[in-house]
């Protein structure tokens, strides 16, 4: 087990676990994919989201109540400030990310000013509850969003401390005396709740490791203790919503609301791994297992249903009504983070680590976080659909939509936690790249980058990383600096990837190759300047065939190419293809890979449109001619205008 005793420039930083995570200033993404991800992030979607908080009033709430004018003229849903509190953090990671920017510095110190002018002297701080006119201080902790406000305040403020230690902005003090105020009013012997959002769990345990108050960390495990046990009111969709219907260590997967869950899995592990209580952290592991068996879309994406924005049932994975929330595929990564760090990866049937959190993360980062913003960083997904029947109207650039109402990209949400969630993680994204142990460094996720550490006793551990991942599966890692004594590095081989070789090529001309299935791929030696590694991921594409307990998808596969999910645009059907609804896609013939693309052949059947649809017998016309159709990563679905599209598609059975 490894110990953390420095300050660490991540978002996750725990006192104690299989692995150390590196911080931003420890891991550079240079190139590729993420690079461009991370720039466009911080010159267009940054500045995006702050015009929309001033645009439409949010930060200007706390203006009004710094003047005492509120509650008129405050503006935004009840969780308002959260959204604030995520914009906050995504610049101090940003600040990290890039080092000195004059500019960015003086855009976080002048909102920080703005927000601690409006927090009341025993450290109170919300615009939407505890004045005349509001309702009073944590009067409504089911639907409220006072304490899961507070909990994105942590974060930022321990993004702000980890990547400019001892800043004078003032926003570490403000955290820590809200922090006190919860401790006190929800202790022991205080409020016997929790707050129907699940969010301060995990703000509460980061501020104490940050801190090394103990009292935060105490108070989080009182919130996971309490939930479960019918504390929070019912309501229509059932206490489970809450995840307040079972107990945290009882519960066997993640049920409701699926950002909520997630937020609370992932604060869970947290004090399952400060508190050394192996049994709570087993019993996250099982949730995670049976939920990523049953309950997760191809993509990664999670939550089916879109009234309650909730996981289904076992199975119940309908590519139409895929809710897959754009914030859910984000809480799902700090869970799956937070286990590979407290757990190594997870083990295989042989023992060794099988790279299972990382892999979902990858899924994840790739095929939820990805798509859900615009080339340009201005529009977003918030739910991420596997199947659109219809083209939407697309979104006026300068108008807020309704959440998820729109088939294209939209500028802002009335409910719009999705834009600062995904900035935030774009911008802290090197944090999640590598990791160390006592013994060497591991590499989770592929991008050009640039790797410098040092490993608990000091010894210096040094690499770049090139690769066009996901594109091309070749990624090189050069050692930059001699290690003279014996260390390992290890290099993760996804689950897809069963035919992988990584080799060693030395300076001194000898060259190894190392057992490279999936999980894990490790070399252990004395390293000297100008040694390579070179991993070689089979890139081929190719079909993948659901689960026949998931009924909505039965006789159909999907398209994969390394990490990537395929999909097929309304845009790119040839002529004479027939009506999108009855394409059916021919598996007598592989996916065809040129490798700067991916097509599919397809047929359809002509039928009478006019006829009722249902027979004995099987009336349909003769096959027409197969045809060529491409297919286009799912991230990037929508990115050309209105579509249909669709990621499952129906296999044809010669008649």
């Amino acid at each position: 087990m490894t110990t953390t005793t420095r300050i660490i420039a991540a978002p996750v930083v725990p006192s104690t676990g299989a692995l150390r995570p590196l911080g931003v200033d420890e891991v550079h993404i240079t190139d590729g994919f993420w690079a461009q991800r991370q720039r466009v992030n911080g010159s267009a979607t940054l500045p995006h989201i702050e015009h929309w908080l001033e645009k439409d009033g949010w930060l200007a709430n706390f203006d009004l109540a710094a003047s005492g004018t509120l509650p008129a003229g405050r503006r935004g849903r009840e969780f308002s400030d959260s959204e604030v509190y995520k914009y906050l953090e995504a610049v101090a990671w940003e600040i990290g990310r890039r080092g000195t920017d004059a500019a960015f510095e003086a855009r976080f110190r002048a909102v920080v000013d703005r927000v601690a002018a409006a927090q009341e002297a025993d450290g109170y701080l919300n615009t939407n509850f505890g004045r005349r006119g509001q309702g009073a201080r944590w009067s409504d902790l089911e639907w409220g969003h006072e304490l899961y406000c507070l909990g994105h305040l942590f974060q930022a403020a321990v993004a702000r401390e980890r990547t400019r230690p001892g800043a004078d902005d003032g926003l570490l003090g403000v955290a820590t005396r809200a922090a006190d105020l919860v401790c006190s009013v929800f202790g022991e012997s205080g409020i016997q709740s929790v707050c129907g959002h699940a969010e301060v769990e995990v703000g509460l345990a980061e501020l104490g490791r940050l801190t090394g108050e103990p009292r935060y960390l105490a108070q989080a495990a009182l919130f996971l203790d309490r939930r479960g046990h019918g504390t929070l009111a019912d309501i229509e969709w059932g206490r489970s919503y809450f995840q307040d219907d079972v107990p945290v260590r009882e519960a066997e997967v993640l049920t409701g609301h699926a950002v909520r869950a997630n937020y609370l899995a992932a604060g869970a592990v947290d004090i399952a791994v400060e508190g050394d209580d192996t049994e709570l952290l087993g019993a996250l592991g099982g949730q995670w297992e049976r939920t990523v068996a049953r309950r997760t879309y191809v993509t990664g994406g999670q939550g089916s249903h879109h009234q309650d924005e909730a996981f289904g049932e076992d199975w119940e994975l309908p590519s139409d009504r895929a809710y897959s929330e754009t914030c859910a595929g984000i809480a799902s990564i700090m869970f799956s983070w937070r286990l590979l760090l407290a757990e190594g990866g997870g083990s295989g049937a042989d023992g060794r680590p099988d790279g299972r959190y990382a892999d979902l993360i990858e899924r994840t980062l790739f095929n939820v976080v990805a798509t859900s913003p615009s080339d340009e960083g201005t529009a977003f997904f918030y739910a991420n659909t596997l199947h659109q029947r219809r083209p939407g109207e697309p979104a006026p650039s300068d108008v807020m939509s309704p959440r998820a109402s729109s088939s294209l990209r939209a500028p802002w949400f009335e409910v719009s936690c999705c834009p600062p969630n995904v900035a935030r993680t774009f911008a802290s994204l090197a944090g999640y790249l590598a990791t160390t142990d006592d013994d060497g460094l591991q590499l989770h996720q592929y991008a050009s980058a640039s790797i410098r550490t040092r490993l608990a006793d000091g010894r210096l551990v040094a690499v770049d990383v090139a690769t066009r991942y996901p594109d091309d599966g070749t990624v090189t890692v050069t050692v930059t600096d001699d290690m003279p004594e014996a260390t390992t590095i290890s290099l993760r081989v996804p689950a897809w990837a069963a035919s992988a070789s990584l080799v060693l090529r030395a300076v001194d001309g000898s060259i190894e190759t190392v057992d490279s299935s999936p999980g894990y791929a490790s070399i252990r030696r004395a390293f000297s300047s100008g040694d390579v590694l070179e991993l070689s991921l089979p890139m081929r594409a190719r079909f993948t065939v659901p689960d026949p307990r998931i009924d909505a998808i039965r006789d159909s596969v999907a398209v994969e190419r390394g990490p990537i999910v395929y999909c097929l645009e309304s845009v790119d059907l040839p002529a004479g293809a027939g009506a999108f609804s009855g394409l059916q896609v021919d598996r007598t013939a592989d996916p065809d890979d040129r490798g700067d693309g991916v097509s599919v052949l397809l047929r359809t059947a002509s039928a009478d449109a006019e006829a009722w649809p249902y027979t004995t017998t099987d009336a349909a016309g003769p096959d027409a001619e197969p045809v060529e159709a491409p297919l286009v990563p799912y991230h990037r679905w929508a990115q050309r205008g209105p579509s249909t599209m669709r990621v499952w598609l129906p296999v044809h059975h010669a008649r």
